[in-house]
């Protein structure tokens, strides 16, 4: 009977252990599982990225994206009717551009950004210009009710209509939204809420994984539109699992610095429109603007031509800018030169200076080198190497470029000037803007005259910096 007693204190004792909540150990940045922590995560290899998170039941985790895609019947593809989705726009024309046009009826949007830096401004305005014309709802998880009026307030917004409320509650959410059908939801922000499933904190990855998934889900099966507001991590980064970015329909970053009062918007992922879009806007006392002519934020008015200056005409994604590329070249004080540059990859300027060197004749090795962008631009795409060069060259000899010059082409490691994609687009915003010359490469020369524009075509780096001698046609 003691042992029997003993055999079943046992048992009660290990169901007692075996009802502790147990703990795994999820990657923020691939959303891999390991059961216990350690320094480099094996599934995607980055370091310092496992966090701890309370496991989850088999039930809830097969069903997270079970009804995302929705279920159907197999049909060939040819049978399936394609159809367009329609845009309603928000009445923020700079928001519209990003979004390709407005918002889609059952999409999930994900807005992430620095802290102050307009997200929730730019959601309150977008929802109050939208209110007069469909039922709108904003959830915010971070601020109350008096914050909110307060701000509609001094942006002089219509806060008539507009429905609100405050809650972190999943859950709550959900019934919310399916009681009320709003046609376009704002949930401020996603770190903030919490579902009842879970026993972590909001915030963690298994909060964020699930509440987004659950909203998803809610998205795609009622035809809501919900926009997400996210949080950015140190690297600038949205914080949470990278499932998040996988599940949403587009993906907006909001980038600027918070002492300027220029914002900028860009797509990195839309799957109703073209990806890498931007969208300008001013920050004032009545909020966030849209500017119209934003190529002017990135020139500089000089009185007279300064050596180091030269105008880009680069492209983001449907839109081309004129950008001002600004370079310093000076004597080196140290043993190594120094290479700089600001709103333009490093290691690029680097191989450009290999290429001037070797290709046009041109040394730098005893000079540091320094590149900017002006206004914050930061650019990408290779069609910034030839008006690098330039100003570089233009810096080291102390000679400046024509005022109305622009520039643009690709310069390989063979010092080649190639060509970059929509050519025709960039010279015809260029000469609308004033610009009366234009150097770029070979391929990319129109075959019918821009009125206005004297376009200088070069096969080489070196033909370019020769045209810079003579004068670029002046």
């Amino acid at each position: 009977m003691p042992v029997a007693a003993h055999a079943g204190g046992s048992t009660a004792l290990t169901g007692i252990c075996m009802a502790k909540a147990k703990s795994i150990y999820t990657c923020t940045e691939c959303g891999g599982q390991a059961v216990k922590w350690q320094g480099q995560c094996p599934h995607c290899t980055a370091w310092n990225t496992l966090v701890e998170t309370i496991a989850e039941t088999a039930a809830s985790g097969s069903n997270r994206f079970s009804a995302i895609a929705g279920s159907g019947k197999l049909q060939r593809l040819s049978e399936v009717e394609a159809r367009e989705e329609s845009c309603v726009p928000t009445g923020v024309a700079e928001f519209d551009r990003v979004l390709g046009g407005g918002l889609v009826r059952g999409a999930v949007v994900l807005i992430g950004g620095d802290p102050g830096i307009g997200k929730s401004t730019l959601m309150l305005q977008a929802l109050c210009a939208m209110g007069g014309r469909h039922k709108v709802l904003y959830v915010s998880g971070e601020e109350s009710a008096q914050q909110i009026a307060l701000r509609a307030k001094r942006l002089a917004l219509d806060a008539s209509v507009l429905h609100q409320i405050a809650e972190i509650n999943l859950e709550k959410i959900q019934a919310l939204l399916q009681a009320e059908r709003p046609a376009v939801a704002v949930i401020d922000s996603i770190q903030t809420l919490y579902s009842e499933a879970l026993q972590s904190a909001p915030g963690s990855v298994a909060q964020v994984r699930e509440c987004a998934a659950q909203l998803t889900r809610l998205a795609k099966s009622s035809g809501i539109t919900i926009i997400l507001v996210g949080h950015v991590t140190k690297e600038g980064a949205l914080a949470g699992p990278r499932v998040l970015e996988h599940i949403v329909d587009t993906v907006l970053y909001f980038e600027g610095d918070t002492h300027s009062s220029f914002r900028l918007i860009r797509a990195c992922k839309n799957r109703f429109g073209a990806v890498n879009e931007l969208g300008v806007f001013a920050m004032t006392e009545k909020g966030l603007k849209g500017v119209s002519n934003p190529s002017a934020l990135f020139l500089s008015q000089h009185a007279e031509p300064v050596a180091g200056s030269c105008v880009l005409v680069t492209q983001e994604g449907t839109r081309p800018l004129l950008v001002e590329i600004q370079a310093l070249v000076d004597d080196a004080h140290a043993p190594s030169a120094r290479r700089l540059g600001v709103g333009l990859e490093q290691n690029r300027l680097a191989l450009l200076l290999a290429v001037l060197h070797r290709h046009a004749g041109i040394a730098c090795f005893d000079q540091d080198v320094f590149v900017n962008a002006v206004g914050g631009m930061k650019i990408a795409e290779p069609a910034a190497d030839l008006a690098v060069l330039m100003a570089i060259v233009s810096s080291l000899t102390n000679r400046p470029l024509p005022a109305k010059l622009v520039v643009f082409g690709e310069v390989g490691l063979a010092g080649e000037v190639r060509p970059v994609q929509r050519g025709q687009e960039r010279l015809r915003e260029a000469a609308k803007l004033g610009f009366t010359h234009a150097l770029i490469p070979e391929a990319n020369k129109p075959r019918q005259a821009i009125p206005g524009l004297q376009v200088i075509a070069v096969r080489r780096v070196a033909d370019a910096v020769a045209q810079m001698r003579d004068g670029l046609g002046a």
